[in-house]
This record gives structure tokens, sequence and C-alpha cells, in this order.
């Protein structure tokens, strides 16, 4: 149950995105890094469980910016087989870096050549920064229920909006995560510039944000598909779940639970917050991103810090 959050309102840095990526731990992640040819205008991390390498968040050297939020229709299964929802935000991040495609013509493209169709329930927050930084045009926000362009949202148009997107359609308001995460943000951000604090520190708040646990506690005999719908509540998912292996009665090892970590299927398993991300924009057009990695590839916490990837740069022509 992952969480984006989108504000405009530090006048230092006009474009904020938070972003907490929940998932089972088990499944194999790229860390952020910059892409190999031909894809080396984009920065991001991706799956490497499927072999669409698809991303939930992105960016470009041009100021192209992808996020990705999945939720699940109803009656919809996971199929493995289906088209990786990972693919929406690839086909924006992967375009020609010289193609002068705008975000609506995008959103044309997706929407009347059936480029939102055949996946999994998801919604894309994408555009460009210098459109929200410079141009006032904002980001947009596409999904498999947008019913044509005229459907197409548009948000961060100008300074002192804060929305957060999440595992529901945008503008549901019945997830306390959404609610919360917005409120808590614009607080972080007026207390920030309050102290007129380094880059640094308001980063480390808005670190805080994403780290805020507010999960219920599974009930005595409560069903775990019941348990699941609690996501909604929490910022940040503490790492949850049972172990296929242990339901499957493997037999003691001589290593003991080393082998009893590990998820039968890289979709099993444990889950939770695996990582939290943070880019700031500044007038400038200089990005600064940050992820930090809370859990290793066998699903082991990661000491505070030691897994954080930072990067600059600058905006090719702003």
């Amino acid at each position: 149950m992952c969480i984006a959050i989108v504000t405009t309102e530090h006048p230092q840095y006009p474009l904020i995105i938070l972003n907490n990526r929940d998932e089972y731990l088990h499944r194999p992640t790229q860390e952020a890094t910059w892409w190999p040819e031909p894809d080396t205008q984009v920065l991001g991390g991706y799956d490497l469980h499927r072999p669409a390498r698809g991303t939930w968040l992105g960016v470009t050297r041009q100021g192209r910016v992808a996020v990705l939020t999945n939720y699940r229709e109803e009656g919809e299964a996971i199929i493995e087989g289906a088209r990786s929802r990972g693919l929406i935000p690839n086909a924006w991040l992967k375009s020609d870096p010289k193609a002068s495609e705008s975000a609506e013509q995008f959103a044309k493209r997706m929407i009347q050549e059936d480029g939102v169709k055949g996946v999994g329930g998801f919604s894309l927050l994408y555009g460009f920064m210098q459109d929200v930084v410079k141009g006032g045009k904002g980001l947009r926000i596409i999904s498999n229920r947008t019913p044509d362009i005229d459907g197409v949202i548009i948000l961060a148009t100008k300074p002192g909006e804060t929305h957060a997107l999440s595992n529901a359609a945008y503008g549901d308001r019945s997830w306390p995560k959404i609610v919360n995460g917005e409120k808590w943000t614009v607080e972080a951000i007026r207390t920030s510039v309050e102290k007129n604090e380094t880059r640094d520190q308001l980063v480390d708040r808005l670190i805080d944000i994403l780290s805020i646990d507010t999960m219920p506690k599974q009930k005595e005999n409560e069903e775990w598909d019941m348990y699941l719908n609690q996501l909604r509540h929490s910022i940040f998912i503490p790492s949850i779940g049972r172990d296929d292996l242990e339901e499957l009665k493997m037999p003691a090892h001589e290593i003991g639970d080393v082998v009893k970590q590990r998820a039968a299927h890289a979709t099993d398993g444990v889950y939770g917050t695996q990582k939290n991300i943070v880019i700031l924009v500044d007038r400038e057009g200089k990005v600064f991103y940050l992820e930090r990695t809370l859990f290793d590839r066998d699903a082991k916490p990661i000491e505070k810090g030691k897994g954080d990837a930072t990067f600059e740069f600058q905006v090719e022509g702003w």
C-alpha cells in the first residue's frame, strides 16, 4: 500500500515528492541508479522479479517524473502473466529525450491507443518538473479508469498545494494515510521554513513523515485478508506477514531461522515499507534525490542510513 505525496508548499523547493514503496520484502528490486543503455537519462529503482523491469518511481535528466500506485479492482486477481503495471511509468520515462511530446499529448496517446488498458488497477502521477516550477501546468494523473482525455486530473499548478495518492483512486478521502500524509507534510514544511532549516534538516523531517507507523495490530482470529485492509491507516507499514515455509512445516535446518525467513515466492512472506524516497526540485532546476532502502534482498533490516543512495543533477535545458 504505497503512498506518494506531492507538494508545492516550500518557497525554496517548489516541487517536493515523497514516496514509500511497500512491497513483499523478498521481491528482488534494483536500488536507485541511472539506468543502462539505451535509457541512461532515467534515474530510479526498478523491479527485478518480472522481465518488464517496471518501475514505481523515476525521474529523468530532462525533468520527467513519474510515480505509480497500484490498486486492486473489485474481483481482480493477481495474474503473473498479465501485462506489468510498471510499464506505464516506463512509457513516460523512457520516451525519446529529444522528443517534444507534452504531458497532455502523452495522456492522449496512452488513453486513445489503449496504453492504459490490459493491466491491473493503477494511478500514474507524471509530468515535467519545469511544468510545476516554471510553467504552472502542473502534473497529471491518468489511470485505467480515465474515461477520456477530459478525465485527466491536473494538480500542483500553483504554490501551496499538497496532494497524496495511495492504493485507491485519486480523491478517495476514506484512507487515513492520505489525509494524514497531506496534513503532516504541510505542517513539516511550514515548521522547517519557520526554523530556516538546511536542506538536510528538511529531508530528515520529511523522512520522519514517511516513517510514521499508525498500523493497527492484528486482532486475535482476524483473517489475514481482512487485516490487510488496515494498511490504509498507516503511512509506514512495519514488516508484517507469515512465511510460507512455516505454514508448509518445513523441517528444522542446521542453520535454523535463516531458512525459515525465506519466502517460497517473491510475492509471498513478509510485507512492509521497503523504501523511503524524497525528491526536491529547486527554482534553478537542481534535483536532489534520496532513496533509503530499509531491507536487503533477504528481507533483513538495514541499519539506518546504510541503505541510503543520493543523487544530485541539473535538469537539462532549464
